[in-house]
Formats: structure tokens, sequence, C-alpha cells
């Protein structure tokens, strides 16, 4: 696991694009952290990244649980798992009807077999002064970022 500090939202969607960079068809990206920590901050740097365009309208999934965005026939998916009510409600959220789609997901710890399934880990904390954010992502592949 790397740990790196990013100092304010333009580091955060910078190393977003970085990582946008390295993700793979078929990648499930879990975005752990508490509230406030970036997790959709960083999933937007990502999902604008993958789909070309800096200005893209990236919503919370918070009040509908996934927001699908399709770019030249790749699949994103970004989820918000913070109000399911039981683990098996995954399942009706179609997160893994397409092999080949990117699937980002917040609050993973309401769905924790997603573990075993994730090809990307990512905690995000602030620290202790408040300032920026801390992240540690691992790959389970031992893929690292440019």
């Amino acid at each position: 696991m790397a740990l790196q500090h990013l100092a304010d939202d333009a580091a955060t969607a910078a190393f977003g694009a970085r990582l946008a960079g390295a993700l793979k068809p078929g990648d499930l990206v879990l975005l752990d952290g508490d509230l406030g920590a970036g997790k959709t901050a960083l999933a937007r740097a990502v999902i604008r990244t993958l789909c070309g365009d800096p200005r893209l309208d990236v919503p919370s999934p918070s009040f509908a649980l996934v927001q699908p965005y399709e770019i030249e026939g790749r699949q994103i998916l970004h989820a918000d798992l913070y109000r399911l009510a039981t683990e098996a409600e995954i399942d009706e959220l179609g997160l893994f009807d397409r092999a080949d789609a990117i699937v980002l997901v917040e609050w993973p710890e309401r769905a924790p077999s997603l573990a075993a399934r994730a090809d990307v880990t990512i905690r995000l904390a602030v620290p202790k002064s408040g300032i920026g954010r801390d992240i540690e992502i691992s790959f389970r592949d031992g893929r690292t970022l440019d």
C-alpha cells in the first residue's frame, strides 16, 4: 500500500486522473473513508477523466445509489452503498451485470463481501491538521500509478 497526502481538491483531481489511467475494464474500486474524506471528489475526478470531460456533471449517487456513465461503449458505475439496509440489496443494483464495467463503490463496508472482489482499494482520511486528505491505495494485482 502506498500512502500519499493530497493537499487540496486540485491534488485530489490530479490523483484521480492518474488512477483513471491505471484502471482496466472490469475493475472494482472500493473507496473507503469517513464522511467528508473525499470519496466522491476522487470518484468525480476518475469519472471525468475516463469520460474525457473535465466539466462533466458527476453528482453523488447518495440517493440514486448507482449513477451510470457510458463512453465509447465503456460503462462506468458510481455507487454509494451508505443507504443499504442489508448487504443482500447489492444484488439489485446491477453492479456486476457487465463484466467490463469499471465500478467505483463508496461506503463498501456496507457490503463486506466486496472486499474479496476488489481490484483496487482506496482509503481516504482527513489528517489531524484538517488540511487536505491522506490516501492509501492498493492494487490486488500489484499495479502501480504512473
